[in-house]
């Protein structure tokens, strides 16, 4: 583990919320030269501590306007069927995200839609036919607030 002080935290705390900042930029809002601030991105990035970069797309702007998060209990479980279930899962386009969690639900999954009817398409013919489906659950998403998470 990688001991940060308080300009890697600044660092991470600012490519958290703009991610396409360059070093000349991070070392004038933190108070070091281009150099510097380049030094601390690379070796932050060569400790894994900063491992890529993401685009965030706006899937509203793309007619993506529901968000809906289901909750998933295989009706069998077993290796077989949990390899099944993700395999087919991850063909789906509309599942965003497939988190295998414990708790009630054997899968969490992050499903976009145009509108609710499109979603009750894509629940009723891709999802709820998928091997080993028992039991969902689904909530809607109304709003999303990103934060950046913790920052050692």
């Amino acid at each position: 583990m990688i001991e940060l002080d308080d300009l890697d935290r600044g660092i991470l705390r600012a490519l958290a919320l703009d991610g396409r900042l360059g070093a000349g930029e991070l070392g004038r809002r933190l108070g070091l030269s281009q150099p510097a601030a380049w030094r601390r991105v690379k070796r932050l990035q060569e400790a894994g501590v900063l491992a890529g970069q993401r685009l965030v797309v706006d899937r509203a702007a793309l007619g993506f306007g529901v968000t809906v998060f289901l909750g998933v209990k295989l009706a069998t479980k077993g290796r077989v069927s949990l390899e099944d279930f993700e395999r087919a899962v991850t063909a789906i386009p509309e599942v965003q995200v497939v988190q295998h969690v414990l708790g009630l639900f054997d899968y969490r999954l992050r499903v976009v839609a145009r509108d609710i009817a499109d979603f009750e398409r894509v629940l009723r013919r891709r999802i709820l036919t998928l091997p080993g489906v028992g039991q969902v659950e689904a909530n809607v998403l109304l709003t999303e607030e990103r934060r950046p998470g913790p920052i050692g």
